[in-house]
């Protein structure tokens, strides 16, 4: 089996438009949740998250690109031209053959839907325009991202609500490591922040008023975030023969499902995907450092989690460091693990771990070293990233320092 490692990075979420300037607030502890400034906000009752502030679509897209491009594909893009920027890849001939785009979503172009919905339902429109379905589509912006690239190998997009980036970015990683591939572009977006969006998830009584703070015991609640994370996965001797700078190695990856609950998150199912990252990385246990949790700030969602990491590393829990990124992006749903993935990788590469932020008492039940509110400056070889999605559907990557 080959190895496998990241050699480029990009980024648009709520800390920053870039990986540099979200890494400088993921360092600094800055908060991206904020009110929303979306149509009708004053109809919702949950009215923050992690928005990309001052975006202009027309300031990086052209009229008919936009009539085919989602918010959620524009995303994409736009993080998608800094990794491969970054990698210096460029795909022609059998290097084009033998790459591909595996991408993750929960809503897709649910903006798109939202506003076509409104226009219908409520304007009385009998009419939409042409490129409505290839627009909201959840494999629109892997299409758009091949197209663009010229990546002409095995493309398709993964939807599993909250683990969607992180199953997307684990077969990536399985199909570089087999061999199936040389270089994978990878990662996830989401942009669910709209009237219908918002709407439906306050039906499910899950969501803050105010703020996001995983593992305090003054939480109430997850936020919700838009932006996305892309990644290039490429075969190491292939990256070491072009002299690629690579930020770090994905070493491991492991899946899991509940098969219990809906919504209710399983202690078990989590702690089998993290077991198994770990074994799929041929590390031990005490090599782990740091964890960037799933950390929604639900009640249910902390404690088990947290628990689980506890089972699995027994008293090694204690030396570890995990941390919830979320509690200042907001919860990208579909595409929050492509942006957390930023958090491991610098914690790998520029030894700076990023904080729990909005912690104001300890939970018993979260008993841990959550980095509360102020980033650290540690030595990590090991990392992980989880993701536990609403159905029992856990995704666990394992990376290693270059």
């Amino acid at each position: 089996m080959r190895r496998v490692v990241i050699t480029g990075a990009g980024t648009i979420n709520p800390l920053g438009t870039d990986v540099q300037s979200t890494f400088e607030a993921m360092r600094e502890g800055i908060c991206g949740i904020g009110p929303l400034d979306i149509r009708d906000v004053d109809r919702l009752s949950i009215q923050i998250g992690g928005q990309v502030r001052n975006y202009d679509e027309h300031a990086n897209f052209n009229r008919q690109q936009i009539a085919l491009y989602d918010r959620f594909t524009q995303f994409t893009l736009l993080a998608a031209r800094e990794a491969l920027l970054q990698s210096g890849l460029e795909f022609n001939g059998r290097l084009a053959d033998r790459s591909g785009v595996v991408l993750g979503t929960s809503g897709g172009g649910l903006n798109t839907q939202d506003e076509n919905y409104r226009a219908v339902y409520e304007e009385g429109k009998n009419r939409v325009h042409p490129f409505i379905v290839p627009k909201l589509m959840n494999n629109a912006a892997v299409s758009q991202v091949s197209m663009e690239w010229n990546l002409r190998g095995p493309s398709f997009t993964v939807a599993t609500a909250c683990a969607s980036s992180n199953h997307a970015m684990g077969q990536a990683f399985n199909m570089v490591k087999s061999g199936m591939a040389d270089v994978m572009v990878t990662g996830g977006s989401e942009s669910m922040l709209c009237f219908g969006g918002i709407k439906a998830w306050e039906g499910l009584r899950v969501m803050s008023r105010d703020a996001c703070r995983p593992f305090s015991a003054t939480r109430n609640g997850m936020v919700q975030g838009e932006g996305a994370g892309i990644f290039v996965f490429e075969d190491r001797k292939h990256a070491k023969k072009r002299g690629a700078e690579i930020l770090c190695e994905v070493a491991g990856f492991a899946m899991s499902s509940d098969a219990s609950d809906i919504v209710t998150p399983s202690k078990q199912g989590a702690a089998r995907a993290i077991a198994g990252a770990v074994r799929d990385a041929r590390i031990a246990l005490d090599d782990v450092g740091y964890i960037n949790a799933h950390g929604t700030g639900t009640a249910a969602n902390d404690k088990t989690e947290c628990a689980a990491v506890a089972d699995v590393f027994g008293a090694h829990a204690d030396n570890l460091m995990i941390s919830s990124t979320k509690s200042m992006h907001g919860h990208l749903i579909g595409g929050t693990g492509a942006v957390e993935l930023l958090a491991c990788i610098m914690a790998l590469r520029d030894g700076v771990v990023a904080p729990t932020i909005g912690y104001e008492e300890p939970d018993p039940e979260c008993a841990l070293d959550v980095v509360p509110n102020v980033a650290r400056d540690a030595k990590v070889d090991v990392a992980l990233s989880n993701a536990f999605a609403f159905g029992g559907l856990n995704a666990v990557l394992a990376l290693r320092k270059a």
